[in-house]
């Protein structure tokens, strides 16, 4: 299962770091993305990295404030959101896929406010 952490409450401008924590697989075979989803809206992909690193994707409304890594030998995949907005504000999820498997966290909230 994935487990993500580090979500909060921060101001506008502030910083939060979130993990995604894999268990009872091997998260270094699995290309790893980071989604959220704000009430009334739909689930928008934010950030991706690929199994080795190598490969990212931003959308547009995070490139240059958000940074996706990973550490295998931990299991877990990062995201790190600076500059953060109120309209960065939704639950954010992790997702693995490897060829046929996939998983899904439970979600994490991230609140964005003064």
């Amino acid at each position: 299962r994935l487990v993500e952490s580090g979500g909060g409450l921060v101001q506008p401008g502030g910083s939060l770091r979130l993990s995604c924590a894999a268990s009872g697989f091997t998260l270094g075979y699995y290309s790893i993305g980071w989604f959220r989803q704000a009430p009334g809206k739909e689930r928008e992909r934010v950030s991706c990295i690929s199994s080795t690193g190598a490969s990212t994707y931003y959308a547009d409304s995070v490139k240059g404030r958000f940074t996706i890594s990973r550490d295998n030998a931990e299991n877990t995949v990062y995201l790190q959101m600076n500059s953060l907005k109120p309209e960065d504000s939704a639950v954010y999820y992790c997702y693995a896929a490897y060829s046929r498997y996939e998983y899904w966290g439970q979600g994490t909230q991230v609140t964005v406010s003064s």
